[in-house]
């Protein structure tokens, strides 16, 4: 382990935040404050996977695994939640959303709220021989050679929660192992589609990786794949533009893996790398800033991204804002100098930016609550 000299300085430049790209305004000097909720060592071994929603009364609600090794599933791994009042100054108990004896394990959550509804979807992978690598075809739910499927949900807020199992319901049984990309899943709110819960999954068919949309037209009482894309996608997140498509966002090394759908996720095409975009092949976050902003709106364009901007190692948590729907990324700004792992982000009432993110080499789950004026005030007024 490190020293108590070299926690120090760790400590010293996590908490400082690296010039922006362009000018930060105002509120450039601001330093957000990071909020750990759990420290690996503390409770469990390690806390890894985090995942991030905002439900509709306002509550912050953050899911990740707390294991005992570093190793993934199979592994004795069991998925926990906080749960924020404050916009994520201050954070409750931990709670345990699922586990189990050994060798049963959990994890890789994405938090996902329907807006309609006000419940609030849990997605992570249930595993007791095999992980994705190794996990055998077909779909018997209770087959241990299988990664299974499973989804939780809550209707209050994320104080209690139920469970089901939706592998035979969703998995081709051609397919090998899946999991769903952790972080967060969208609800669309524009065109024919509207309505509709999509979660993004990574599907292991013929030797390959492959990205999906799970998505449910009905509030979730059902759920359906749409199109493999790939392959070569790995954990992957979506963001529903102004326009209604719905762009796809894969970790991939050197540069990001970008696609795009104009049917609600059902099928996506034009996979490409996004030079823009270098990553280390890392889970990242994307949100669309205000979704409620009129199509005709400069905001309606407004996409917040985070990953660990460096094409080789998991350095430098970055944060940046699109201006035309996630095409070019002219703001950019690094909250976490050196180690940081998986983000992702959540817009808070009031219009701050939520992060949940690893910190350093896996040593905490952290939140970070970013003033707009952080990102310079946002996208710069057409002929400003």
């Amino acid at each position: 382990g490190r020293g108590s000299g070299a926690w120090a300085a760790a400590i010293a430049a996590l908490l400082a935040v690296a010039p922006a790209a362009r000018p930060a305004g105002p509120g450039g000097a601001l330093r957000p404050r990071l909020v750990d909720l759990d420290r690996s060592g503390t409770g469990y071994p390690v806390y890894r996977i985090p995942a991030l929603a905002v439900t509709g009364a306002g509550t912050l609600i953050a899911a990740y695994d707390a294991r005992p090794s570093m190793a993934d599933l199979p592994s004795h791994i069991a998925v926990v939640v906080r749960r924020s009042h404050d916009g994520g100054a201050s954070w409750g108990e931990r709670r345990v959303v699922r586990a189990d004896t050994a060798p049963y394990g959990f994890g890789d959550p994405s938090l996902l709220v329907d807006r309609s509804t006000g419940r609030v979807w849990l997605f992570y992978a249930a595993s007791a021989r095999r992980g994705f690598a190794g996990s055998a075809t077909g779909n018997a739910a209770a087959d241990p050679d299988i990664l299974q499927a499973d989804v939780s949900w809550s209707d209050d807020d994320g104080a209690t929660w139920r469970s089901r199992r939706l592998t035979p319901e969703i998995k081709n049984p051609v397919w090998g192992g899946m999991f769903a990309a952790s972080g967060a899943g969208i609800e669309l709110a524009r065109g024919p589609h509207a309505g509709r819960l999509v979660q993004q999954y990574v599907v292991r068919f013929a030797g390959r990786n492959y990205g999906a949309s799970l998505y449910s037209d009905d509030h979730g009482a059902s759920w359906r794949f749409g199109a493999l894309v790939g392959p070569g996608v790995d954990e992957n997140k979506t963001v529903e533009r102004a326009d209604g498509t719905v762009l796809l966002n894969a970790r991939s090394r050197p540069f990001r893996l970008v696609a795009r759908s104009t049917d609600g996720g059902a099928s996506y095409t034009g996979l490409r790398a996004d030079s823009q975009l270098v990553d280390p092949g890392n889970n990242a976050g994307i949100v669309r800033y205000d979704p409620a902003a009129p199509a005709a709106s400069p905001r309606s364009g407004w996409i917040v991204f985070s990953n660990t901007a460096d094409s080789t190692r998991r350095d430098d948590l970055t944060v940046r804002l699109s201006c035309d729907g996630g095409r070019t990324w002219p703001v950019r700004r690094v909250l976490v100098p050196g180690p940081a792992g998986y983000s992702t982000l959540a817009v808070l009432p009031g219009g701050d930016i939520g992060i949940l993110f690893e910190r350093g080499d896996y040593a905490a789950i952290s939140f970070a609550r970013l003033p707009l004026r952080w990102l310079g005030g946002g996208c710069p007024r057409p002929g400003s």
